[in-house]
C-alpha cells in the first residue's frame, strides 16, 4: 500500500461522526454559505497534525490529491505537510512549495485551512522579496485569496514589520465579507500588541468606515473607555 493509501486509512480510522456533525455546522457547509459541499470525518486539529508529522515526506503529487480532496481534514493534513516541508527546507524547495502553494490555492477554501498555513508559508517565503503578490491576492474575488493576503502578513508583524499589513488592510477596508473583517481586524490587533501608536493612527483615519466587527475585533485587547470611544 502506498504512503497516500495508507494516510487515508489512518484518517478514516479516527473519524467522528459524532464530531464531524457539530464541525459541519460550525465551518458552515449548507447550501449558499462559504463553506458549502465541505465534508468532514471529524478529526481533530491535533490528530491532523499528528498524521502530517506522520506523513511529512510525502510527494507533491500525493498532496495534491489531498488538496482536491471533498474531505476538509485530507485537505488539512495536505497544508500540514507542507507547512512541515517548507519549514525544514532549503531556499529552492521552499520556492518550489510557495509556487506550489499559490498554484493550489482555490483548495485552501475554508478558514481554518488558510489561517494554518498561510503565514506559515507564503509568509515566510515573502519575508525577503517583493510583496506585490499580496496586493493581487487582496484584490482578487476569491474570498479565501483575500484572507490569505492578510493572514500571511502575520509573519511581518511578528518581525515588527507592519507597512504591509496596514496597506492590505486599507485594501479590505470595504470588503463585504464576515471573513474578512475578522481576519483584518484580527491582524490589526497583533500590529497594536507589539506598536499600539502604528495601530491607533490607522484607526483615527478609519474606525469611522470601517465594518463593525473589524472594528470589534482590532480593539478587543483596548481598556473600556477606549473601546467605547471607538464605538460611539
Amino acid at each position: 500500500m502506498g504512503d497516500l493509501s495508507k494516510l487515508r486509512t489512518q484518517v478514516r480510522r479516527e473519524k467522528n461522526p459524532a464530531k464531524a456533525r457539530i464541525l459541519q455546522g460550525f465551518f458552515k457547509t449548507g447550501k449558499g454559505e462559504y463553506g458549502e459541499g465541505d465534508v468532514f470525518l471529524g478529526l481533530t486539529v491535533p490528530q491532523s497534525r499528528k498524521i502530517a508529522k506522520a506523513f511529512s515526506n510525502l510527494d507533491l503529487a500525493s498532496i495534491r490529491s489531498l488538496l482536491f480532496s471533498r474531505i476538509h481534514e485530507e485537505r488539512l493534513i495536505a497544508l500540514l505537510i507542507l507547512v512541515e516541508q517548507f519549514k525544514v527546507g532549503r531556499e529552492a524547495a521552499r520556492k518550489k512549495i510557495a509556487k506550489f502553494y499559490l498554484k493550489n490555492s482555490r483548495s485552501v477554501n475554508n478558514w481554518d485551512l488558510v489561517d494554518l498555513s498561510a503565514d506559515k508559508i507564503l509568509g515566510v517565503y515573502l519575508l525577503d522579496k517583493h510583496r506585490g503578490l499580496l496586493r493581487k491576492l487582496a484584490v482578487s474575488k476569491n474570498l479565501w485569496e483575500r484572507r490569505m493576503a492578510i493572514v500571511a502578513t502575520y509573519q511581518f508583524i511578528k518581525k515588527d514589520r507592519f507597512e504591509d499589513t496596514i496597506a492590505i488592510a486599507r485594501l479590505l477596508l470595504r470588503d463585504e465579507h464576515d471573513l474578512i473583517h475578522k481576519a483584518v481586524g484580527w491582524m490589526l490587533r497583533e500590529v497594536g500588541k507589539r506598536e499600539k501608536a502604528v495601530e491607533a493612527e490607522f484607526l483615527q483615519k478609519y474606525h469611522k468606515i470601517m465594518p463593525r466587527t473589524m472594528l470589534r475585533y482590532a480593539i478587543e485587547r483596548f481598556p473600556e473607555a477606549e473601546r467605547k470611544q471607538y464605538l460611539g
